[in-house]
């Protein structure tokens, strides 16, 4: 059954979703909001996954456009609610728990001061994406990805050091 499977891919990447959302929204409510409409982008293109890519980078790809979006409106989201089945997926049954490491959470705090672009591709980054999967989801070529890690990782490095 097509919600069955689609519930078990969200339970076996929900980590991922979690941790864009925590990148890309710092505020509570606004986080909800956001893994709300990323869980409504990957059920409404769910049917469309034909496998051409990993399943992981097809979230990434979603997600991460989806919380673009959302980032680039403030985290505001739009009056224009859509709603998706209840009895489809509830984002009750699945629970995130940022990291409590102090350095962590100091990491979390620093991506959040990069550009989306920049913030994606560190999240890509350090979930151990490999580079061509990385220039995949973004649609940059390889040596790009290699020349931007090399830049946050300098920045990352500098704000440890500040602080």
């Amino acid at each position: 059954m097509e919600k069955d499977k689609f519930i078990s891919v969200i339970r076996d990447n929900q980590n991922l979703i979690y941790k864009i959302c925590y990148s890309y929204c710092s505020n509570a409510e606004n986080r909800k909001d956001l893994q709300q409409e990323i869980l409504i982008q990957l059920w409404n293109s769910f049917a469309k996954f034909d496998g051409r890519v990993k399943l992981s980078t097809w979230i990434y790809r979603i997600a991460l456009n989806t919380a673009i979006t959302f980032y680039r409106n403030d985290c505001k989201h739009s009056d224009k609610k859509i709603s998706i089945d209840a009895s489809i997926i509830s984002l009750s049954d699945f629970e995130y728990v940022p990291e409590q490491d102090e350095n962590i959470a100091m990491l979390y705090q620093f991506i959040e001061k990069l550009n989306e672009m920049d913030k994606a591709l560190i999240l890509l980054y350090l979930d151990n994406n490999k580079q061509k999967d990385i220039a995949e989801v973004l649609g940059i070529s390889e040596t790009n990805v290699a020349t931007k890690i090399s830049r946050i990782k300098k920045f990352l490095k500098e704000q440890f050091s500040n602080n």
